[in-house]
């Protein structure tokens, strides 16, 4: 079985960003609004006054403190309170196939490689923008790779779920060279009227070139060591939008057709079933969590990250060891642990080994064990 690296990386990053300050500004303000317009109800106690959120909150409960949005007016419109994207004709690229071309087109060059030699393409991602045809296909056409395409969805898990798939497909010789590409249109699916979740998601596209060893021609290339994957059935992060909503005839608005999790629960049971996911990985391949170089982990919060390290490794967790990319970024659901490996894997030298781990709904964990050539 052949050798796979991972030959190259890149980033799409949106154009407008929201600080804490603008996002709090207008969730308060819709605060308000929605207080005035019920507040014989609130006085009846028939209702709950919406309460203010706050910067402090914000960062004191993930660690992030700006987010890249693809549309930001709509946004921070208390009376609107999610992005406006213009619709495209059916002949018209969309809107995530824009993102992800963008992305590839970055990544193909780190690689040294051209479109048409790619051979699969895997668009994998928390929501996908349509049914069908299927994005891949769509982002295929549009680069002129060749081959064959698909999308595929583990929620924040998708970026490493979609890097075992290539590595199988290039092992076996069912492709010789993949194109995973992320695209988290986040902002679409985030209720930004709630104050519990608010805050928590970012736009972005990542992609990745995955190989065979004998034909990379890039010079920083990351040989897979190893994948694992894992899942557990959960509720407690969950969206209900989906085809059949039409059919039931219930509100499309509701608050269960956008991203809704149960935070304490998620915290308290992904970090055991994260750490020792990786542990397990690890020590599968001979190898100890203390002799990781580099662990590039799912973004989705500063203290989950920082006690899955210390369930790992005794000592201080720094940057060094676990990049975090959260302040910056905020959660981009299956795109975090990719935009971390992308940043903060330059310095690193031949021989080092590392992690790349994503975990979310499902409940889903994935990781990917590799060693700079």
């Amino acid at each position: 079985m052949k050798d796979v690296v991972i030959s190259g990386t890149g980033l799409y990053r949106p154009p407008h960003t929201i600080t804490n300050e603008e996002l709090v500004a207008s969730y308060n303000a819709y605060a308000d609004l929605q207080n005035q317009q019920h507040a014989a109800a609130i006085a009846a106690g028939e209702r709950q006054a919406l309460v203010h959120s706050s910067v402090e909150f914000i960062e004191k409960a993930s660690g992030i403190q700006q987010r890249y949005v693809i549309a930001k007016e709509g946004v921070l419109d208390p009376r609107r309170m999610k992005p406006h994207f213009d619709p495209r004709p059916d002949d018209q690229i969309s809107l995530m196939a824009e993102i992800a071309v963008d992305a590839a087109a970055k990544a193909l060059a780190a690689a040294q490689v051209e479109a048409g030699e790619i051979d699969a393409v895997y668009c994998a991602a928390a929501n996908m923008q349509r049914a069908y045809p299927a994005m891949a296909c769509e982002i295929q056409a549009a680069l002129g790779a060749g081959g064959f395409g698909f999308d595929m969805n583990v929620a924040c898990s998708s970026a490493t779920f979609a890097i075992e798939q290539a590595t199988n497909a290039v092992r076996t010789g069912s492709a010789q060279r993949v194109l995973i590409v992320n695209p988290e249109i986040t902002s679409a699916h985030l209720e930004w009227r709630d104050r519990d979740c608010h805050f928590i998601f970012g736009d972005v596209c990542t992609a990745v070139i995955v190989e065979a060893a004998d034909t990379a021609r890039s010079s920083d290339r990351w040989q897979v060591l190893g994948t694992r994957l894992a899942t557990k059935f959960s509720n407690n992060i969950r969206n209900n939008a989906g085809f059949l909503n039409r059919c039931e005839d219930t509100d499309p608005d509701a608050r269960d057709k956008t991203f809704m999790q149960e935070g304490r629960k998620v915290f308290k049971e992904v970090v055991p079933m994260a750490a020792a996911h990786i542990e397990g990985h690890l020590a599968a391949l001979g190898h100890s969590p203390a002799q990781v170089r580099r662990y590039w982990l799912h973004q989705a919060n500063l203290g989950m990250n920082q006690l899955i390290i210390k369930r790992l490794v005794a000592g201080e967790v720094g940057d060094d060891l676990a990049p975090i990319i959260l302040s910056e970024y905020a959660n981009t659901a299956s795109a975090g642990s990719i935009i971390a490996f992308h940043h903060h894997h330059g310095d690193l030298v031949a021989g080092d080994l590392g992690v790349i781990c994503s975990f979310g709904a499902g409940y889903s964990v994935g990781s990917v064990i590799v060693r700079k050539q």
